[in-house]
């Protein structure tokens, strides 16, 4: 079974039983584990495709972690800190409370993701594939999609509770308390390398192969400052000739370069298919458009003024990443997620989560950090190329850090990276009291608001769970 999207939505009717949103939503996959629905390979098929589903969720990558990542640094913001009852605008001011709905459900819907993934692993040992590598891929499948939602996690709320088993109810990962940042972190490390080895070479439509799970594991490591072991993650994906930049900016984004040569892991999203009443699109196209603009555009994510006038003069990101409305709104709009014409909401986009522009500044900043900064600028220079750009004029070690920090910051816009970025140089806290000094806004930020709080829907259900400093 190829998990196209649209072979993906054969299996939404079945689906229909983990959509709805209420937390309860989960117990049928607990239910069906007790009376041991998943018994053979079709019927477990049906649980993977509800693991990819749930990544499609509004509170995952259909919209929050996308404008968490986003509109929690300078390059970004709220149109009206109002919408959606603050949801996004407390993100601009660092005002998030524990009763935001957007920190709780990204909470509630990581763990659901976490669950159904547990489910799967829990089951697939003990069922017979009639292709034993597609079992080997789907289990590196879910140890990958584990470890991208616990990286999630553990990146936003700091400590998390650790589960990896299936539990017979879809309360219990409460009680489990919060395990520390460096233990998740190892399952997190565990999940890729055991997905590194069970993964195929080569990527198929919507899932992540071998060189996803090399560029994730990059990532964490060098998220936890251990840059030599990744480098050689990232270099492994590069140097693997599985994936190409694009020829142009302008062939990345959009319906018509699904699929493309520099896409590692993508959710995917179909505009117009409306199942029972569901339909399959992605939020972002509408949400993350000036208001008024097209049907539930809700100012969310908007470039900056400031940051758009900080391209360089015939950078074609510019053109090609970003829009400004010509209308009563005059606001800049990313251009990446596209706004579909069967209704709001229903955008046909798929969200990009790694793509080999990522792969490469980040191989440029290992590099950089190992010293080899001569290798770094070229990595560097062939992104820069590919937006017009000349050559990097930055040469020591200090100024190539800088010139791939800023490189991130055009190339990225809107998707979702720039306060993980930021976390990662640890120059979130004076990056931003810098901006909000320069603008005039009376906010000053510390440490504490790194992190969001935990969600208070989960302190008032769990006693064991405590709330994170400075809330």
């Amino acid at each position: 079974m190829n998990f196209n999207k649209y072979t993906f939505l054969m299996v939404v009717v079945f689906l229909g039983l983990f959509s709805c949103e209420d937390e309860l939503d989960i117990i049928p996959i607990t239910e069906k584990s007790a009376n041991n629905f998943y018994s053979n390979e079709q019927e477990l098929e049906s649980a993977i495709a509800g693991v990819y589903a749930q990544l499609q969720n509004g509170g995952l990558y259909g919209l929050d972690l996308i404008g968490v990542g986003e509109i929690s640094g300078e390059d970004s913001f709220e149109e009206i800190a109002a919408n959606d009852g603050g949801r996004f605008g407390q993100l601009d001011d660092f005002s998030t409370n524990a009763g935001n709905d957007l920190v709780g459900d990204i909470w509630r819907e990581s763990y659901k993701g976490i669950q159904r993934a547990n489910t799967v692993l829990n089951r697939i040992t003990d069922i017979e594939y009639e292709d034993a590598s597609r079992k080997t891929s789907r289990i590196g499948e879910m140890k990958f999609i584990r470890a991208l939602l616990y990286f999630n996690l553990v990146r936003l709320y700091g400590d998390v509770p650790l589960v990896t088993t299936e539990t017979e109810s879809p309360f219990d990962f409460f009680g489990q308390g919060r395990t520390p940042m460096a233990q998740v972190y190892t399952q997190i490390e565990t999940d890729l390398n055991d997905a590194i080895q069970d993964l195929p070479v080569s990527k198929e439509l919507g899932k992540p192969a071998r060189g996803a799970a090399q560029a994730l594991l990059g990532d964490v490591q060098l998220t936890q400052g251990n840059f030599g072991s990744a480098l050689t993650n990232l270099e492994a994906v590069v140097n693997s000739g599985e994936y190409t930049l694009a020829a142009t900016t302008a062939e990345i984004f959009g319906v018509a370069n699904e699929g493309n040569s520099e896409i590692l892991f993508e959710v995917q999203f179909a505009s117009g298919f409306n199942v029972d009443g569901s339909f399959e699109g992605s939020p972002a196209g509408s949400q993350f458009r000036p208001s008024g603009t097209t049907a539930n555009a809700k100012g969310h994510n908007l470039p900056t003024q400031d940051f758009i006038d900080s391209y360089d003069a015939g950078d074609t990101r510019l053109n090609d990443y970003v829009a400004v409305d010509p209308g009563a709104n005059p606001f800049y709009f990313s251009t990446k997620y596209e706004v579909s014409t069967t209704g709001a909401d229903d955008g046909g986009s798929d969200h990009l989560i790694i793509r080999y522009t990522d792969v490469i500044l980040k191989y440029a900043e290992a590099l950089n950090e190992n010293n080899q900064t001569a290798d770094a600028i070229l990595q560097l220079n062939t992104i820069r190329a590919r937006a017009g750009l000349g050559a990097t004029t930055a040469t020591t070690q200090a100024e190539v850090r800088d010139a791939i920090r800023q490189e991130r910051r055009f190339e990225f816009i809107g998707e979702g990276h720039r306060w993980f970025d930021l976390k990662r140089y640890g120059t979130a806290v004076s990056v931003m009291n810098a901006f909000f000094s320069s603008t005039g806004a009376n906010v000053t930020i510390d440490d504490n608001k790194l992190i969001l709080p935990i969600p208070q829907s989960q302190l008032d259900t769990d006693s064991s769970i405590t709330q994170n400093p400075g809330y």
